[in-house]
């Protein structure tokens, strides 16, 4: 075989992966959209009690096991956004969206939107929540160190 041909052959599957990958990200697209129109529909705002919150995962997290059940096996080795607060008299276990997971304050109240056990927007009761500091990036940090040198 010719090195033109082996190439041809390499740029045919390639353009086959590519036409694959779009059409399956076109369908995760579209139950993506499903599943938010779901969350729309069922959201509600309560005021809670944020007591803790942490990343685990979802076999120590404390959720009901019919959530477990449901859950895909690939997504059980996951670590989950989960946060435990007090909605009225009752103390619950809650999955965060992962957006505004580190937006939410520990030991405070807050008023947010969850539909069913999943936490999608969170406000402060009492003025604005503290927005959390970015990371540095390890280039800014390199900086930020030669800077301090410096002086």
């Amino acid at each position: 075989m010719k090195v033109w041909q082996v190439l041809l052959i390499i740029l045919v599957i390639l353009i086959a992966v590519l036409v694959a990958l779009y059409f399956l990200g076109k369908r995760a697209q579209k139950k993506q959209d499903e599943n938010q129109a779901q969350i729309e529909a069922a959201k509600q705002t309560v005021n809670m009690l944020i007591i803790d919150k942490k990343r685990l995962r979802i076999k120590e997290s404390g959720l009901p096991q019919m959530v477990i059940d449901q859950t895909p096996k690939l997504m059980r080795r996951t670590k989950l956004p989960i946060v435990k607060a007090k909605i009225g008299p009752r103390i619950m276990t809650m999955v965060a969206d992962e957006k505004i997971f580190d937006l939410i304050p520990l030991k405070k109240e807050v008023k947010a939107t969850i539909s069913g056990i999943y936490i999608t927007d969170v406000r402060g009761v009492r003025g604005p929540l503290e927005q959390p500091k970015p990371k540095e990036k390890f280039f800014q940090r390199m900086k930020n160190k030669i800077a301090k040198k410096d002086k």
